[in-house]
């Protein structure tokens, strides 16, 4: 399980440091960063597969992700007897993201490159990569280290050994260095971040792949649009968690079921309602069902991930479906570890045993409300 997670200099996460439990739970008022706080953690999870780079650049690049106010606040800006100074950057730039757990931590830090002959002067480069053992980052504890274009990995009798050829900068060690024959950590650290599964807001539209009949094979967890609805909702009526499906169905919606039916290869979708004399199909749902059967689809995964991550799960549904959407969360975190991130306080009051952290501004940075800095886990960046 992820015991911390660590971002810094990311948009307005200047220096977060959180907590996690198995059932995490991330609320706040618009504009305190808990959509940035999703996106950092979608682009740590990128670095497992190499697309980190690929990514900031989607976001306009690093200049554009990064911190956008002051290396330090005085006491004088916080009083208002002087104002906000223009950025002048005296440190190197960084952006840096990391997690540790139970077992393993791993951090990574993203810089601009030295100016050259290229066009591509805007590309972030890893600076600093590290894998470590245990909760918290420390020397002895190191397995794998990469700086720069140099990686060296700890073997059995806990000497470093030299990789030997270089990595080029834009390359996660996580995707050219995990091999099981020189470090197996590294290999099971990789897949653990490129198995965390991640859903967004679900199309509900009246073109919304959720709506299509399509092709359906064994569907072990729901694609992140939906898009194979049917063939997953099937999957789960054919696993030990049918039951647990159809409960959720007439939690939401009495007296209602669901059918999945299956010719030539093609999957639809029907929905039995009390009252209707025939089944509708999914084009025929409205987007707050639909929605919630997404959500359903996704949480009653027969295969669940390490990590879970949803974001806002309760857009567009109305207020009735929410305890029934908090139960199936509930009964999701006892399989699996749940990061949500959520605007609805009524969700959040329906949820069983979750840890609720609000995030809140502080002269434009992010911070988590209540506790002080020093009730944070403790958390230590690899130095370049």
């Amino acid at each position: 399980m992820l015991t911390t997670l660590a971002i810094q200099n990311y948009r307005s996460l200047r220096d977060l440091v959180l907590p996690l439990s198995q059932l995490t739970v991330i609320v706040g008022a618009n504009g305190t960063g808990k959509s940035s706080l999703y996106r950092a953690l979608r682009l740590l999870a990128d670095a497992g597969r190499n697309g980190a780079v690929a990514a900031l650049a989607g976001e306009g690049g690093l200049p554009s992700t990064l911190w956008a106010g002051p290396e330090t606040m005085s006491r004088a800006v916080r009083e208002g007897r002087a104002p906000v100074q223009p950025l002048r950057r005296t440190k190197s730039v960084g952006l840096r993201l990391g997690y540790s757990g139970d077992e393993f931590g791993y951090a990574l830090d993203f810089g601009l490159p030295i100016p050259s002959e290229t066009a591509f002067n805007l590309d972030p480069e890893y600076k600093r990569e590290c894998v470590w053992h245990g909760p918290v980052l420390r020397p002895s504890a190191l397995l794998a280290d990469r700086s720069g274009t140099r990686v060296r990995i700890r073997d059995e009798a806990g000497s470093w050994i030299e990789s030997g050829h270089s990595i080029a900068l834009t390359d996660s060690m996580l995707g050219e260095f995990a091999d099981p024959r020189l470090c197996p950590e590294l290999l099971i650290v990789r897949d653990r971040v490129r198995g965390w599964r991640f859903y967004d807001h679900f199309r509900t539209d009246a073109d919304a792949p959720a709506r299509q009949s399509r092709i359906g094979t064994r569907t072990w967890a729901l694609d992140h649009d939906g898009g194979d609805l049917a063939a997953a909702l099937r999957t789960i009526q054919e696993s030990t968690d049918a039951d647990a499906l159809a409960t959720a169905i007439d939690d939401a919606f009495p007296g209602s079921s669901i059918e999945v039916t299956a010719a030539d290869g093609r999957f639809d979708l029907r929905f039995h309602q009390h009252g209707l004399l025939r089944p509708l199909s999914a084009a025929e749902l409205s987007d707050g069902t639909l929605r919630y059967l997404l959500w359903a689809a996704a949480l009653l995964s027969p295969r669940p991930p390490e990590l879970l991550v949803l974001n806002e799960p309760e857009t567009s549904l109305h207020p009735d479906l929410l305890p029934a959407l908090a139960a199936l969360i509930t009964a999701a975190a006892k399989k699996t570890q749940l990061l949500v991130v959520s605007h609805s306080q009524l969700l959040v009051r329906f949820l069983e045993d979750a840890s609720v952290l609000e995030l809140e501004k502080d002269f434009g940075a992010t911070v988590v409300a209540g506790p002080g800095r020093l009730d944070q886990p403790s958390w230590h960046w690899p130095k370049r």
